[in-house]
């Protein structure tokens, strides 16, 4: 299939690189002329601009960092015009639900099919071709989407209806950030009492405060070989996309009138952290808030 892949960052050039290994024709495109070229030397052919990348594709995929950009490329830049009717267009960028539906009900009105399908998994996944798609659409449409995304994703979620991916991704990245700080704080504490904190986190691991942050991604620098925390919170999921994305859980709260007491609170944190200096590092740096006897960062 011809694919046409816009935004290649820690996330995106590991998909579109896994979608050309798969044997899938991919044409990329970023603003970032580096992105470009490791992408081409993955597999992927390099486009100079969006609508040369989208042109003639049966599907499309955008992965970008906010609503903005994803209304920019597809509605402002009318880059829908782009695509042949009947194509797929699927956006993994976490969004605001109400870019989503506005970008998903202006590709049908041109004929054109689409799918919001925010990702989890971070960049490890995305370089195993691990992630979970949260995706939200006409069920006919996401069962097209499958097709296109399995050999970026173990796990394929259809959420609900046009936005419901974007709901869903919300409220997972809001429990994420909660368990990251926990994570943090726990670890931060049983060290100032003299307990190494690899031993800590295996009891941990093994008892009843077990976490995707604790078992997965450990926040604590050396405790897990392969966790940004190991290589100086770099290549990970930026602390500003998690604030971001707290920031979207938060209007969502608003506008659910749902009460989130510990998503606020972790999003002030991750606020704070990012103003100190850690803005453009791995969300797990967290850790550095909690204590400065931990080597790295601007804090």
């Amino acid at each position: 299939m011809k694919i046409g892949f816009i935004g290649l960052g820690n996330m995106g050039g590991p998909m579109a690189a896994n979608l050309a290994r798969a044997g899938h024709e991919v044409w990329v495109f970023d603003l970032v002329r580096a992105h470009i070229d490791e992408a081409v030397a993955a597999g992927c052919h390099g486009a100079v601009d969006a609508a040369s990348a989208l042109d003639g594709c049966a599907a499309a995929i955008s992965m970008l960092p906010a609503g903005e950009h994803v209304r920019g490329l597809w509605l402002e830049q009318a880059r829908l015009s782009a695509m042949p009717a009947g194509a797929l267009v699927i956006d993994c960028s976490t969004i605001d639900v109400a870019s989503a539906r506005a970008v998903g009900e202006a590709a049908r009105e041109r004929g054109l099919r689409f799918v919001d399908a925010p990702v989890s998994g971070g960049t490890a996944g995305a370089r195993a071709g691990t992630l979970t798609f949260i995706m939200g659409g006409e069920a006919t449409d996401v069962e097209a989407a499958k097709a296109v995304l399995a050999p970026m994703g173990q796990s394929l979620l259809h959420a609900g209806p046009l936005g419901a991916g974007q709901i869903a991704k919300m409220c997972n990245n809001m429990l994420l950030a909660i368990h990251m700080a926990g994570t943090a704080e726990a670890l931060a504490l049983g060290v100032r009492e003299g307990l190494d904190p690899a031993v800590l986190s295996a009891i941990m691991g093994k008892s009843s405060g077990n976490n995707w942050s604790l078992e997965r991604y450990n926040p604590w620098p050396g405790v897990m070989e392969n966790a940004p925390a190991s290589r100086g919170y770099q290549g990970g999921f930026m602390t500003r996309l998690m604030v971001k994305d707290l920031g979207l859980a938060m209007a969502l709260a608003e506008h659910a009138k749902s009460p989130v007491p510990l998503g606020a609170l972790a999003r002030s944190l991750f606020l704070l952290h990012a103003q100190g200096g850690f803005e453009a590092l791995d969300f797990s740096s967290i850790q550095q808030l909690y204590g400065g006897q931990i080597e790295g960062g601007k804090g």
